[in-house]
């Protein structure tokens, strides 16, 4: 190809190209076609009749439902505190009761409705929904934390181009401090909007904060160590690993019952999960499950302290190696005047080239930081 400036161009494109393709392959293929996969449910009643009925059903629904059954309406209460089970059917001849929780899932709650709405049906009574979990007014649909993970996601993923470009000539460590500094920020607009903003939270606000800092601390140092090895590539792979692998795996919208079996694994350790699973615990169900949560957030900022210690001791061993390397004109020059009289003439032209590639690095990362925050 004969034109620079083409080549420039067309090699720029790659990068929202392949988001382009990323994007389409992760969104459509977690949430085009949610169906339950081994959702689990569970049938009340302890008389033989409630076991058969429930292996009916079993049977009918096929690898969509797991179901089990449980002695009283209190076990299954708690089944659905605890998120044991999407759903619970109270079998009664004349008012069959469902109870579900939708702050765990409003998704989830709808798809077990449509399994035993019929099944009601067919005993000629109407069926009875009781949601023994339900989010807060403001929030009806229990999906505003899934907005609020996008905001702390993209103030983090975002930050690290301004961190590893504006930043690239101070020491990765006051790189990683102000990582640590920005994501304390980034938490708090998150808890701004969660709290007095958009009324998600009704308490509980400084542990938001908390997790808010553990999640984007973890996705920042991680951003700041790939800059070192990556460059202009960090922007695609921020992408990858936390917006098309971690929005669509982190539950916000489906549950991992409601996904395929790629996404509701990645659900059991991705960083997104931890974050919208935790801050659910904490407003809905009284922190059951919040320690797991929390532990899943904090190997995730383990990663990225181990990341940006390697980038750190490859940037040592790269100074260390062109501090090393010299020049030889100047380190002969004490020896040989003639020689530093050459370099001396010599050195307008190195100034001149050393400008240049000052100028087309500095180019290079105005548009690595214009393409991360753009997208």
């Amino acid at each position: 190809m004969r034109s620079p400036a083409l080549r420039h161009v067309l090699t720029h494109l790659i990068t929202p190209l392949l988001m382009c393709l990323g994007m389409g392959l992760a969104y459509m293929g977690a949430f085009v076609t949610p169906e339950p996969h081994h959702m689990p449910v569970a049938v009340v009643g302890e008389a033989p009749q409630a076991k058969v009925f429930a292996q009916t059903v079993k049977d009918q629904a096929g690898d969509k439902l797991d179901v089990r059954t449980v002695d009283t309406r209190a076990e299954a209460v708690h089944l659905l505190k605890s998120r044991d089970v999407t759903g619970a059917y109270v079998p009664n001849a004349k008012a069959p009761e469902l109870l579900v929780a939708t702050a765990a899932s409003d998704m989830g709650a709808t798809a077990v409705e449509k399994v035993f709405t019929p099944v009601a049906a067919q005993e000629g009574v109407p069926l009875k929904v009781t949601d023994v979990a339900a989010p807060v007014a403001d929030d009806p649909t229990g999906q505003g934390l899934f907005f609020l993970l996008i905001a702390v996601s993209i103030g983090s993923y975002a930050s690290v181009a301004a961190l590893g470009t504006a930043g690239a000539a101070l020491a990765l460590r006051i790189r990683a401090l102000l990582a640590v500094g920005v994501a304390a920020v980034v938490g708090g607009i998150g808890v701004l909007l969660a709290g007095p903003v958009f009324h998600l939270a009704h308490h509980g606000l400084a542990a938001v904060w908390g997790m808010a800092w553990l999640y984007s601390a973890g996705i920042l140092l991680i951003g700041v160590g790939l800059h070192t090895f990556l460059k202009r590539w960090t922007t695609l792979a921020m992408m990858v690993l936390f917006v098309m692998l971690n929005f669509t795996s982190s539950g916000g919208l489906f549950r991992p019952e409601l996904q395929n079996g790629f996404f509701g694994t990645l659900h059991a350790f991705w960083n997104g999960a931890g974050f919208v699973e935790g801050v659910r615990s904490l407003l809905y169900f009284g922190s059951d499950g919040l320690g797991r949560q929390m532990w899943t957030l904090a190997v995730w900022l383990l990663v990225g302290l181990a990341m940006t210690a390697l980038a750190g001791a490859w940037e040592r061993t790269r100074k260390t190696d062109d501090t090393g390397a010299g020049d030889p004109q100047t380190d002969l020059a004490p020896n040989f005047p003639h020689r530093s009289h050459q370099a001396r003439h010599a050195r307008p032209e190195a100034r001149t080239e050393e400008a240049r590639d000052e100028e087309v690095r500095v180019a290079e990362e105005e548009e690595e930081a214009e393409e991360a925050v753009g997208v």
